[in-house]
């Protein structure tokens, strides 16, 4: 077999276009004769594993110190989420034979950082962050608007993860807006979550969900305006002050997704993580941020202004953002 004009113009464009040079020279080789068919083949396979999206380490790879980092340094009145969420995060990703998926619930009210945080675990586990083709974003209003769709919803939902974790074992999912999901539809994955080794050929155990919800956020401001009160520092605040009450109330709460759900009842949910209301303080470091990010020299007497129109409650004391930093992006391009 002789080597074509098309065979050298395709290798010429492969080397004008910088691909050959970024690969292995073996994987570049191409012989002139009967090899040239199959040196093309290899160039093709590296390109395709070069820029398509594996299951393999190299488009997942945890990187612990940059999931602290980013935790330390980007989410502003999280103390006690910051550090449940390393661990646990940590933790489960260096466990070679975990016994289960990672399972955690978060709550508070809007603006305090849940959805931020499941961006900054994706960007540490995933080359392509929350982009990867192994991260799933469910939105209840979105995904699952109505009711007399339920079962088709379950149906679907149970096929969509059993056929993304079949495709990569290392999948994330996240559910947001559980206070607006249908209870009892959630209910529906409960196998996938459970401690079972594998379920018709297929483990789930090194699957993460992540379920984010604004029930319980309640509960969490009254905590979290006791200790103002009683005079107490803010990052006093531990796991053990919220949690308990906080699996609770969203058990019992009949507007949550989780409702009397098998999750909870189970204890198949690892970790309940509150996010606590931000106070002025908080907004401000979060003004700084965002001016940061925008390009912008980041200026505090802008910052300021900006915190001091935003709204706080209860009315009589105003310690805590109504909406948290979730309005802070366009409130500045105001002020700036």
């Amino acid at each position: 077999m002789k080597a074509t004009y098309k065979t050298y113009f395709v290798y010429y464009v492969l080397i004008s276009s910088g691909f050959v040079n970024a690969f292995e020279p073996i994987s570049t080789t191409i012989v002139v004769g009967a090899g040239v068919t199959l040196g093309l083949a290899a160039v093709g396979r590296t390109i395709y594993n070069h820029l398509h999206e594996s299951c393999d380490s190299k488009w997942i790879a945890f990187n612990s110190t940059g999931l602290e980092v980013a935790l330390d340094q980007k989410l502003f009145g999280q103390h006690v989420a910051s550090r449940v969420i390393q661990k646990a995060v940590t933790g489960f990703m260096n466990n070679k034979n975990p016994k289960k998926p990672l399972v955690l619930s978060l709550h508070g009210w809007t603006g305090t950082g849940k959805n931020f945080v499941s961006q900054l675990i994706a960007e540490n586990i995933y080359k392509e962050g929350m982009a990867s083709s192994f991260v799933h974003q469910f939105v209840s209003t979105a995904h699952f608007l109505h009711l007399s769709q339920i079962e088709n919803y379950k149906s679907q939902l149970q096929q969509w993860i059993k056929g993304n974790v079949t495709n990569c074992p290392r999948s994330m999912f996240i559910f947001d807006e559980m206070d607006k999901m249908h209870p009892g539809l959630i209910d529906c994955i409960k196998p996938y979550l459970d401690f079972y080794e594998n379920l018709d050929g297929v483990s789930y155990r090194q699957a993460i969900f992540i379920f984010l919800s604004n029930a319980g956020g309640e509960h969490i401001m009254q905590v979290a305006l006791d200790f103002w009160k009683a005079g107490r520092d803010r990052e006093e605040m531990k796991l053990l002050d919220l949690e308990p009450a906080l699996s609770l109330s969203v058990f019992n709460n009949k507007q949550s997704g989780l409702w009397h759900s098998s999750l909870i009842d189970r204890s198949l949910v690892d970790f309940f993580i509150p996010f606590l209301p931000l106070e002025y303080r908080h907004v401000l470091l979060c003004g700084m941020a965002e001016m940061s990010a925008k390009g912008l020299k980041p200026d505090q007497d802008v910052v300021n202004q900006m915190a001091r129109d935003l709204v706080y409650f209860p009315k009589s004391e105003k310690i805590f953002s109504v909406n948290g930093c979730k309005t802070i992006g366009g409130k500045l391009d105001y002020y700036t």
